[in-house]
């Protein structure tokens, strides 16, 4: 996947969102992709958000991550961050059970709540796996997961960078290949989402929402 910093022609653009429990990675996963670097960042208070010039499947595109907040104050906040979203990756630590258990009581039922395509690719990222000593959550977990709600999986390091750009890549590639997303990523050109409300071995892919 290449990428250009200054690149401001594009044919698809196309809108991500992180959700996941405070602390499982979401942003040092966000940093690592979009500036190749790692750092122990403090929790994100309600959302970030960052831009990524892309050139993959032959389309020049723009990706739209959107960070959101893991803490339960900042629910109400992010809610509107769902509306229009290609593609949403949730991110649990391979360390700590609780995160991977909220994907189910917390994370899923948001997606089923708040998403507005119904098409939407989701992808389901087991972080951390640099701590393999300390890991509770074994991959055959996440792959059952993702086969239950219907989502790609892929196990990362935003510390090593291990599969972080394939992370990403494997999301947008499968937006790219559903119809009714490009055609919201080519409408996506005409308006500003900027604006508005605070709106493989390792990978499995299984049939999306």
């Amino acid at each position: 996947m290449n990428s250009t910093s200054s690149q401001s022609e594009f044919d698809y653009m196309f809108k991500l969102l992180m959700i996941g429990d405070s602390g499982v990675g979401k942003s040092s996963l966000l940093l690592s992709f979009t500036v190749d670097t790692f750092e122990d960042l403090t929790p994100t208070i309600g959302v970030d958000f960052k831009v990524k010039h892309v050139t993959l499947g032959g389309k020049k595109l723009k990706l739209a991550i959107w960070d959101t907040a893991g803490q339960e104050r900042f629910r109400t906040l992010t809610s509107s961050y769902y509306r229009g979203a290609q593609g949403i990756i949730m991110v649990y630590d391979v360390t700590r059970r609780e995160t991977f258990t909220n994907l189910s009581e917390i994370w899923a039922k948001e997606i089923d709540l708040y998403s507005t395509n119904q098409d939407c690719i989701k992808m389901l990222v087991g972080n951390k796996v640099d701590k393999e000593g300390d890991r509770v959550v074994s991959k055959e977990e996440g792959i059952n997961f993702a086969r239950e709600y219907g989502c790609l999986f892929i196990e990362c390091s935003a510390k090593t960078r291990i599969n972080v750009q394939q992370c990403f890549e494997e999301l947008v590639l499968k937006i790219l290949d559903t119809p009714s997303l490009l055609a919201e990523g080519s409408k996506g050109l005409k308006k500003n989402i900027f604006n508005g409300p605070p709106p493989q071995a390792d990978t499995y892919t299984g049939n999306c929402c």
